[in-house]
């Protein structure tokens, strides 16, 4: 049965009509209209942080949206409950991590059977009773939302710093925890990034302020015991544009100060014998050169892309004199080989790379030179490195997983090159990797280029056209969507739907040419790559155009809108969750949060008209016209910092608007929550399983 965006919605009610009230913006010559700008609250900074002040006109807009939404997909009730109940019993409930050892003690998390937020805990060394430091449920009580930052303790783990944010604004609050008694001392440190960095006697800590517009433009030292009111300004970063953060070296020698936008890095150090000096600048910034560091006693090792390295190279340089300089190179550049994250040990350098397509882990013995890579069997799969707490060890962490593989935890010597596997993921309702099949397939660009593809279904699903597909993508800010063990997607696969996955340009799947082929003026090649996979999935028998139901999320949003406009009828239905929509009137607006960090990345249309015109080229809310789009469903975050809850509802209203078609434009927004959705594990399982169930009926698999 294929398909239509007729059948599946029947019988709705009227749906919400939001009134115009047009404003007009001229630049560069040109003028534009907005008719929706008044569903963006005047008083948006005070509402991110209290959501009760929010004007009630667009209030009752968005529970209108809210309850069109529910009569849309209220048939999937039942589906929902069934598709969140396979997708909890593959959870281990009373799961818990394997502690890392770090001193005297081993620290992990844990969660318990029908609790939604992590517990962590610490055990003697080599084992022995759990003591709980940070009970995630106990503190999320009574709240709607809460997401914990972690915890982070002092280097004679007597002291712990926890953050937390209770509104989904990202505006995390810090305390800190005596280990030992389990109490929460007088200090409050509000309006923080969501963590700080010990000194190493415990006695301070660093940590960023996020100001009036959400950005983390000042570094404060706060003594423990003192108000923040008279916590010491160690630097601050004039140049909106720019990201913030702070850090420490495994050594506790240096308080790192990264300053960094999607394109060019600065990194400022304070060391710990003096936490009184002024921070001292390593490499100043130049446009388009990013580098980070990791401290290996005497010297620092340096990733960077300076001097043409597009994938990037290692370099070293001593401790006491890091300039530029003093660079020596250690891991040449090579081209088509990407560099991605780089650790150092007192024996050992180590670093994550991809190479054709694939992620590779590679250990290089300080002394001799000599290099191994760790080896694996499978086509397609993905690696995390998480290395070691410590700095005089031979062994480091990573995980391991494919579309088909549920992860793996190893411990790795790095001397014997033994690999000790030391949990397998539980899939607790029951996994056969057998009755999958996971493939990459390459599919043809309009440009000749192969956009590489990832699929996983099961092994009985036909290939003949007839079957479904749920085609995700993203493309953007260099990210790599890896191809890895998703318990979630087993739920779609079960009902005989492809899940697919797109590594197109705008990520770095291929390379960093891939990211900047997909970036500024290039931006359009994300779009495009997206389609060529929808059509090659159709030409080699994987699916139809009736029958794909294309999925992103935030940038992957902006995808959703993009492709909606392009190419509405190679899709049957579009999921777009916080959806970066309203590109050209955020890029324009350099109050909002992340514009002007986000120039780099999409064009400043304010004082170029060249990038004005290439992000009004594609801008989906402002390429909206008369024709006829599929079901859409958005979904945004009403305190969202990153992708306003004004942009999908604008969208919303516009698509409504024009459509020439009756499939039906949905909106969801969580009215308590931000850019993550709801926090909770079960609760984010339940917004999935409302997404699916939104893709399996317009697949017509209810």
């Amino acid at each position: 049965m294929a398909p239509s965006s007729k059948t599946p919605f029947a019988n709705l009610p009227a749906a919400p009509i939001a009134p115009k009230k047009p404003v007009s913006d001229t630049r560069h010559g040109i003028t534009r209209t907005d008719d929706y700008a008044w569903l963006r609250d005047d008083n948006w900074q005070a509402m991110f942080k209290d959501p009760s002040i929010l004007d009630p006109e667009i209030r009752k807009h968005l529970e209108a949206e809210n309850s069109y939404m529910e009569a849309a997909l209220g048939d999937t009730a039942d589906l929902q409950k069934a598709l969140f109940a396979e997708m909890r019993g593959r959870i281990k409930e009373d799961d818990s991590s394997v502690p890392v050892k770090d001193g005297p003690f081993a620290y992990g998390s844990l969660f318990v059977t029908g609790g939604e937020q992590p517990h962590y805990f610490r055990t003697p060394r080599d084992g022995g009773d759990k003591q709980t430091l940070l009970n995630g449920d106990k503190e999320a009580a009574g709240k709607d939302y809460f997401r914990l930052a972690g915890i982070d303790h002092t280097t004679d783990h007597s002291r712990g710093i926890w953050g937390y944010d209770d509104k989904g604004s990202e505006y995390f609050t810090l305390r800190i925890r005596d280990l030992a008694t389990g109490e929460d001392l007088a200090d409050v440190i509000e309006n923080t990034a969501g963590g700080g960095v010990w000194a190493p006697d415990g006695k301070s800590f660093f940590y960023t302020l996020q100001d009036e517009n959400h950005r983390p433009s000042k570094v404060f030292h706060h003594i423990v015991g003192q108000p923040q009111s008279s916590d010491r300004l160690v630097f601050e970063e004039k140049d909106p544009g720019f990201f913030m953060g702070v850090g420490g070296s495994l050594l506790d020698d240096f308080i790192y100060i990264d300053i960094h936008d999607h394109e060019t890095s600065e990194y400022r150090l304070i060391p710990t014998s003096d936490l009184m000096a002024e921070p001292k600048l390593v490499a100043e910034r130049e446009e388009g050169i990013e580098y980070s560091m990791t401290e290996g006693g005497e010297v620092f090792y340096i990733l960077t892309n300076d001097g043409d390295a597009k994938d990037f190279k290692i370099v070293e340089a001593p401790a006491s004199a890091p300039g530029k300089e003093n660079w020596k190179e250690v891991v040449p550049h090579e081209p088509g080989r990407l560099i991605i994250s780089h650790m150092a040990y007192a024996r050992h350098l180590i670093w994550l790379q991809r190479k054709d397509g694939l992620p590779q882990i590679v250990i290089r013995d300080r002394t001799s030179g000599e290099e191994h890579a760790i080896a694996f069997d499978e086509e397609a799969y993905s690696l995390g490195l998480s290395g070691a707490a410590e700095y005089e060890t031979n062994t480091i962490r990573f995980s391991y997983s494919s579309m088909t593989t549920p992860t793996q935890l190893f411990d790795y010597d790095m001397v014997t090159r033994e690999r000790v596997l030391l949990k397998t993921q539980e899939v607790p309702s029951g996994h056969n990797p057998d009755d999958y099949v996971t493939r990459r397939v390459m599919a043809p660009a309009h440009d000749g280029e192969l956009v590489p593809v990832s699929l996983l279904y099961r092994k009985d699903t036909p290939l003949d056209g007839s079957s479904p597909c749920l085609l995700y993508g993203y493309g953007a800010y260099g990210m790599t969507i890896p191809a890895s063990f998703s318990t979630n997607a087993l739920s779609l696969a079960d009902r005989g739907i492809v899940y697919a996955i797109a590594h197109i340009r705008g990520g770095k799947d291929k390379g960093f040419a891939w990211y900047e082929n997909g970036k500024m003026e290039f931006k359009q090649n994300t779009f495009k790559d997206f389609i060529s996979a929808a059509d090659h999935l159709v030409s080699t028998g994987f699916t139809a155009y009736d029958r794909i139901i294309a999925e992103g999320g935030s940038a992957g949003g902006m995808l959703m809108g993009a492709v909606a406009n392009m190419a509405p009828e190679k899709f049957a239905g579009i999921i777009a969750a916080v959806p970066f929509v309203d590109v050209l009137n955020t890029m324009l607006d350099d109050t909002l949060p992340l514009t002007p960090p986000e120039w780099p990345e999409w064009g400043n249309p304010i004082e170029s008209e060249e990038e004005y015109r290439w992000i009004a080229a594609y801008s989906p809310y402002d390429n909206v016209t008369g024709r006829a789009y599929p079901p859409i469903l958005a979904i945004s975050g009403l305190t969202d910092p990153r992708v306003t809850y004004w942009e999908p509802t604008k969208w919303v209203a516009k698509l409504r608007e024009m459509t020439t078609g009756t499939a039906p434009i949905l909106l969801k927004t969580n009215m308590a929550a931000g850019h993550g959705g709801k926090s909770g594990r079960f609760q984010r399982l339940e917004e999935i399983a409302f997404e699916y169930a939104f893709a399996i009926k317009v697949a017509g698999k209810m």
